[in-house]
């Protein structure tokens, strides 16, 4: 197991480097000066001078670099140039939230779209299976904001029965939060159920046509037992590949759900920063977005190894 985990470990570490220096290097490129809008209407040439300067924004690029990542590696994502505060500050605020709508989003997906997929597999070619495959191909086709404005005419301002937007932290009313996230998360996980029901569909099509399946119900096996101890078990590979993956997304591509809920998460984080040049926000951000998706490749590998043991082994 360890030495699995220190392979991928080897494999990620070059990849974070790599996109380190593409996100730096790309956001240099961005058209616009982020000192100008610091400087405010007057720009005086002296204030112009002393921003660069302790940004050390005329530094040569490579010099610019190696002096975020030599702060990147200690923890510190440098300063926001429009607030003047630390950027692993504003992190911290708006990771958890983002986090807990990712969460409660990918719980809808997975009661939804697991079980949708594994009845679509065996009732293969029925009503229950049609149905299925309505429902996710109305869930990717229907699009996150337009769904999230009609839940809030509907549940909020007709029905009066969910908060319509804002966000409590858990720590202040777990109740109220859980009931203002609940409607964003349902936006989201919709649409990530339809994407999980598809793939549970087709790993389970593919494990129930096996030998081992055949012999399984030929040995008298009750259905509910072969479907969920040995066909289910074998289809979780690619299931669990996707899940990973899906929350590593949710990390990053909440931002028009989080805008249409007024939720401040990473998404209002990242689409303020762009717009103000804050060149060390959208860094940190894209940095820790990029983190999160090896984080969730690493964790997938271990759940690989600890669904098929066979795999602690590999040729």
């Amino acid at each position: 197991m360890i030495r699995i985990i220190l392979r991928r470990f080897m494999v990620a570490l070059p990849t974070l480097v790599l996109v380190s220096m593409l996100v730096f290097t790309l956001q240099k490129m961005l058209p616009g000066d982020p000192v100008l809008a610091m400087a405010g209407e007057e720009r005086d040439p002296a204030v112009l001078s002393y921003l660069r300067d302790k940004y050390r924004l005329d530094d040569p690029l490579p010099l610019q670099y190696f002096a975020w990542i030599g702060q990147v590696v200690q923890g510190d994502f440098g300063i926001s140039l429009r607030t003047d505060a630390p950027v692993t500050e504003l992190i911290a605020q708006k990771l958890p939230v983002t986090i807990q709508l990712a969460a409660m989003a990918m719980v809808f997906a997975l009661v939804i779209g697991i079980p949708a997929g594994i009845l679509a597999a065996v009732y293969k070619g029925t009503a229950v299976d049609y149905g299925a495959n309505v429902f996710a191909l109305s869930g990717l086709s229907i699009p996150n904001f337009w769904l999230g404005i009609m839940l809030i005419l509907l549940v909020s301002v007709e029905w009066k029965l969910l908060p319509a937007s804002g966000y409590v932290s858990p720590s202040q009313d777990l109740w109220l939060s859980l009931k203002t996230m609940l409607m964003p998360a349902f936006v989201l996980g919709n649409a990530l159920a339809a994407t999980l029901m598809r793939h549970t569909r087709s790993a389970m099509l593919g494990v129930l046509r096996s030998d081992y399946i055949r012999t399984a119900r030929a040995k008298g096996l009750l259905s509910p037992a072969v479907v969920l101890k040995h066909a289910f078990r074998n289809a979780l590979v690619p299931i669990v590949t996707l899940v990973t993956l899906l929350f590593g997304e949710l990390l990053a591509g909440a931002v028009l759900t989080e805008q249409v809920f007024t939720i401040p998460g990473f998404g209002k984080l990242i689409v303020d920063a762009v717009f103000n040049r804050d060149y060390a926000v959208v860094q940190g951000v894209v940095l820790c977005t990029a983190i999160g998706f090896i984080a969730m490749n690493l964790l997938a590998d271990i759940l690989y190894v600890l669904i098929n043991p066979r795999l602690r082994h590999p040729s």
